[in-house]
């Protein structure tokens, strides 16, 4: 099971964590695994390449994180906002296989 985490702060969204494995096909044809990547790594680039925010990204074996700095700039958090939506969207349609929570 994919299990997606969001910090909260004051303004919003801080950061992110998912970790694990769909399970609902095999490598190389798991959408809900695929969906998910696709989604997080869209996110990570959007908010370090295009907007150049300097946040920390943590990529390892079944684990990615992003943790905004204090200040962002501006549309960092939306970034966070968009993809929270987009993974408990999937959620609805694949509950056994991504849970989504805020921490």
């Amino acid at each position: 099971m994919i299990q997606a985490s969001f910090t909260r702060a004051a303004q919003g969204f801080a950061g992110f964590e998912v970790t694990g494995h769909a399970g609902f096909a095999p490598t190389g044809e798991d959408v809900v695994c695929a969906s998910v990547t696709s989604a997080v790594q869209l996110t990570a680039n959007g908010i370090t390449e295009i907007l150049g925010v300097p946040a920390t990204v943590l990529v390892e074996e079944n684990k990615v994180g992003l943790t905004l700095p204090p200040f962002p700039q501006e549309g960092a958090r939306e970034f966070l906002q968009a993809l929270y939506l987009h993974l408990t969207l999937l959620e609805q349609e694949y509950p056994q296989h991504i849970t989504v929570s805020e921490v």
